[in-house]
């Protein structure tokens, strides 16, 4: 059964209006907050488009505007995810694991 997401309260979900990013066509979705959460389905749904090209883009935008005009001159333009609007999202950030392999005894 279909849910009306404008009666949704972004307080207690990140909620997605017409995401329109690569695989997604103008896709509605609520995120409930403060839970885990699991995007599954068939290759080529749109799971990273929404997770990662979706979701995290505008986390990290957000991130980026909460910085200083100085600060921000050093990292580059963020796009703004393809969407009617999203709700509730708090700024992100992401920390990738990276190997050094210069010296195999470390």
């Amino acid at each position: 059964m279909p849910i009306d997401i404008s009666t949704l309260d972004p307080k207690k979900n990140i909620i997605i209006k017409g995401a329109q990013v690569h695989n997604l066509k103008n896709v509605d979705v609520a995120i409930p907050r403060n839970k885990l959460v699991v995007i599954t389905g068939l290759s080529g749904s749109g799971k990273s488009s929404l997770a990662f090209d979706t979701l995290y883009a505008e986390g990290q935008r957000r991130y980026v505007e909460s910085l200083s005009s100085y600060a921000r001159q050093f990292l580059g333009r963020l796009d703004k995810p393809k969407v009617e609007y999203i709700k509730g999202i708090a700024p992100a950030i992401a920390i990738e694991q990276k190997v050094n392999t210069t010296n195999a005894r470390s």
